[in-house]
């Protein structure tokens, strides 16, 4: 067995050096881990850290020095080499610039449902209006899906975006997993029960709230008859309970009054206090499990596999894909290190691509307590904003950009519309009024929206508070219609625009 693991080893150090040599290869890779924090991997183990690529030789040098393969971090950073365990919060974020959304799809049970994974994240990220997906081969049996930190907005709540890390991401990937199990579900063959029969999948009853599958317990009171002293206590299904005494007497107590019942330990929530948050009677396998969603990834200084890298147990390099590649991916045909071809792991997304996804997935986050276990709250000014009631609002109290885009656009549709959607709400216009205004800007449009996406995204805007729209001049410029005036210069969301511009008009009315 010896023999046989040092001659694998021997193997694939001569595959590296030959790899890694090619110049192509150590271009894609050393512009992707540019400003992230890097560390080769041995077979003996990891090396130092930090540590990040100086030039794209560097590469080679590594390998020829016994690096089977190279990771990188999620994170991006003013200067890798400045990173520090001693670093306390303040100087991370200083040292931080920005992060990308990284998620690892790794399925134990087969390629075929890895693929279907993918493909479900790859629609959901899609339905939210990006189009710019990074994906990628891990090396072994899943894959990363990437949205680059440029799709992101910048500030949320008046934070700067770059600070918000890990949290945001987490919220981001829970929605994602909550938003396409239906998507996957449909994707599902029809033998994919019979296939899983003997494969140990959680199975159970659902929270309404987040979908996770919630744990049962059974209520009890125990009671002591001689003391007439009694307390109620709950226990997990399948806990060995212990033996409970009464304080008084000390006599064993008795158990009465069982009952089994429901709870979500992300809402921390149950079907005594909320029956209707369960559905009741319908058993259903969890399907995340399935998914294998990586949710740790999601973490301070963690690292992924860099695109192009080999992996040292299969030999496959981890070779980025498109999404029609990824509908018919054999790993052992399609990564191999000999045929590849370089393709952009990290596309060039347009500005603020990623607005509706945060604005969702903190909504989300927010109405089902996802991430408050660890103290992660919606903050700002605008954490609790209420819909404001303007009396003789007209579409002159409107700033410039709202004015164009109300005029109609080419690209950047669906931002457009996240923007109007929740300028109107948040000024308290009415229901019907707001509906007929939107649709009527999307026949304006060069290409309308589909009139079914534009009434998904008003059924879920109108379950929820009202939000306000992105911030001025960034998220506008993304899509052509930052044309600022005076007053822009002194304001910093079209709210408050319309806010000035209807209290000036009635200064003057009343003047007159």
């Amino acid at each position: 067995m010896a023999d046989l693991k040092k001659s694998q080893e021997i193997k694939i150090r001569k595959i590296t050096q030959l790899y890694y040599s090619r110049p192509e290869i150590q271009k894609a890779m050393y512009n992707f881990c540019i400003g992230r924090e890097i560390s080769p991997r041995y077979f003996e183990g990891f090396g130092k850290r930090p540590d990040s690529f100086q030039y794209p030789a560097d590469i080679l040098n590594l390998a020829k020095n016994g690096a089977t393969s190279f990771h990188c971090s999620e994170e991006l950073w003013s200067d890798p080499l400045q990173i520090s365990t001693d670093m306390n919060e303040k100087q991370t974020k200083e040292l931080r610039k920005g992060w990308d959304l990284l998620i690892d799809i790794d399925c134990a049970h087969g390629m075929e449902f890895s693929i279907l994974a993918a493909k479900a994240i790859v629609v959901s990220l899609n339905q939210h209006g990006i189009e710019h997906v990074g994906i990628k081969f891990s090396g072994s049996k899943g894959f990363h899906i990437l949205v680059p930190w440029k799709a992101f907005p910048k500030e949320i709540n008046g934070i700067p975006t770059a600070n918000l890390f890990p949290e945001i991401p987490r919220k981001v990937v829970g929605y994602l997993r909550y938003y396409s199990e239906p998507i996957l579900k449909s994707m599902l063959p029809e033998d994919f029960y019979e296939k899983f029969k003997t494969v140990e999948i959680k199975k159970g009853i659902k929270c309404q709230k987040c979908n996770e599958v919630a744990d049962i317990y059974k209520q009890v009171e125990l009671y002591c008859k001689f003391c007439r002293r009694g307390e109620i206590r709950k226990f997990q299904a399948g806990e060995q309970k212990e033996a409970y005494f009464c304080p008084e007497c000390k006599r064993k107590l008795e158990d009465i009054n069982p009952r089994e019942f429901y709870e979500c330990r992300r809402c921390k929530i149950n079907s005594i206090k909320e029956p209707k948050s369960f559905v009741i009677g319908k058993e259903e396998i969890d399907l995340y499990e399935l998914m294998g969603l990586d949710l740790i990834l999601v973490s301070p200084r963690h690292l992924f596999r860099a695109p192009y890298s080999l992996h040292e147990k299969t030999a496959l390099a981890s070779v980025v894909l498109t999404k029609e590649e990824l509908e018919n991916f054999q790993k052992e045909r399609d990564a191999d290190p000999l045929r590849i071809k370089i393709k952009n792991f990290s596309p060039d997304a347009e500005e603020n691509e990623a607005a509706e996804l945060i604005m969702q997935a903190l909504d989300w986050a927010k109405s089902t307590g996802f991430g408050e276990e660890s103290g992660i709250k919606a903050s700002g000014k605008f954490a609790e904003y209420k819909p404001i009631k303007l009396e003789g609002l007209t579409e002159e109290h409107f700033p410039p950009c709202i004015k164009k885009i109300l005029n109609g656009v080419g690209d950047g549709r669906k931002r457009a519309l996240f923007a109007i959607m929740n300028l109107f709400r948040s000024i308290g216009m009415e229901k019907e009024d707001l509906e007929k205004r939107i649709y009527e800007w999307n026949d304006k449009n060069e290409v309308p929206l589909k009139k079914g996406y534009i009434h998904a995204q008003l059924i879920w805007a109108y379950k929820r508070k009202p939000i306000m729209p992105p911030n001025c001049k960034e998220f506008y410029r993304g899509i052509g219609v930052c044309n600022p005036d005076q007053t822009c210069n002194s304001i910093k969301n079209p709210v408050n625009y319309v806010i000035k511009k209807n209290l000036g008009n009635k200064k003057e009315k009343n003047k007159n």
